[in-house]
């Protein structure tokens, strides 16, 4: 069997209403001085001023930074270092959507460190020690909140700058499936699906251990059974924290493991069409399965996913995301630029990648 040192560095705080405890889990993580992280609309919503009124009771200081988009870029980045370098904070709580987690994480390797995110770029490049943090997701997605790596976009060589160290985690996260409720449908979707594509891809991955293919199995149960039990009934709570729960556990396992092709050809369509990342990766998720060496042997079959997708309402193939096929051969040659692509169990090239769009153009 795969060896593995498993040494969990976060806690984990789970359940409807946990939330109310945003200030007491902060002021034990021992901040005085917090910089609050947030989506624009979560920032400037009830959301977060219910987290800074928390946040103040407990006698903090706290000064937010919501000048982000969802495909962070180092500009932004810097805008947050800038934004938070006169308080000095001693603690960050991030909260809102993975991007929200990955600006969070990147705003502390920089405050800390020194220099640009592009300086920390690869895996073990963090020298000191990172203020603690704390995570609120409000999206079931990513699980950025359980990986200790950040992903910032490079606009100039359009691909992602990925940070991944392990001083880079979360002191705490709070699931608590009462933020997630009021989304919007297509994005609560997209979201989601991003899940969907961690569970499989951290399955099919070489770097895969018993550790990884434990959360991820789960993670994939959870997601099966819930998300079209979401998609049809969005106040079904218990279906909400199903996969508020599940996104951390596929978190979980991308970071004992690896991602794959799915996410190496779902960034340039990201980054050239403005699709919403979770929409990208489930466009091509289910061609990358069946490509794969043991193609519809996995826990999913390609067909069930292209359910889930439909259950979500989400684009069915690149033409329909209104990607021209003359694009097809660019978007190959980013791809195969992705890290990602490595881990994949085949050789993932441009040609590969071209294989797995042509796949998915029409269908």
């Amino acid at each position: 069997m795969t060896p593995f040192d498993y040494r969990p560095r976060t806690r984990i705080v789970f359940g409807l209403g946990e939330f109310n405890r945003l200030g007491e889990i902060a002021r034990e993580a021992g901040g005085t001085r917090c910089l609050f992280v947030a989506d624009r609309h979560i920032g400037e919503g009830r959301l977060g001023q219910d987290a800074v009124r928390s946040l103040k009771a407990r006698r903090m200081d706290v000064a937010s930074f919501s000048d982000f988009s969802a495909t962070p870029t180092p500009a932004m980045i810097e805008a947050g270092r800038a934004a938070s370098a006169q308080m000095n904070p001693d603690l960050i709580v991030a909260m809102g959507s993975g991007s929200a987690m990955d600006v969070g994480k990147a705003i502390n390797i920089v405050l800390t460190n020194g220099g640009s995110i592009a300086d920390y770029r690869g895996y073990g490049k963090v020298p000191k020690a990172l203020l603690p943090m704390v995570a609120v997701p409000t999206v079931a997605g990513s699980g950025s909140e359980a990986l200790g790596n950040t992903n910032v976009f490079d606009p100039l060589t359009r691909s992602n700058i990925s940070c991944g160290d392990s001083k880079i985690t979360f002191r705490t996260v709070i699931l608590d499936a009462g933020l997630t409720l009021g989304q919007q449908r297509e994005s609560e979707a997209s979201s989601a699906y991003d899940a969907i594509a961690n569970a499989i891809e951290t399955l099919g991955s070489p770097r895969r251990s018993p550790l990884s293919e434990c959360f991820a199995h789960e993670a994939w149960r959870l997601l099966d059974a819930n998300f079209e039990r979401a998609m049809k009934s969005p106040e079904d709570i218990d279906a909400r924290g199903a996969l508020l729960l599940a996104a951390h556990f596929a978190g979980i396992a991308v970071e004992n493991s690896s991602l794959g092709p799915a996410h190496a050809c779902a960034t340039p369509v990201t980054a050239n069409f403005g699709l919403t990342h979770g929409t990208a990766v489930a466009l091509v998720l289910p061609a990358v399965v069946e490509r794969a060496e043991h193609g519809g042997n996995g826990p999913a079959h390609p067909s069930r996913l292209r359910e889930l997708r439909a259950a979500g309402k989400l684009a069915g193939s690149l033409h329909d995301a209104g990607v021209p096929v003359a694009a097809l051969s660019r978007l190959a040659e980013e791809a195969a630029t992705q890290w990602s692509g490595r881990f994949g169990g085949r050789t993932f090239n441009a040609q590969a990648a071209m294989e797995i769009y042509q796949a998915c153009y029409n269908r």
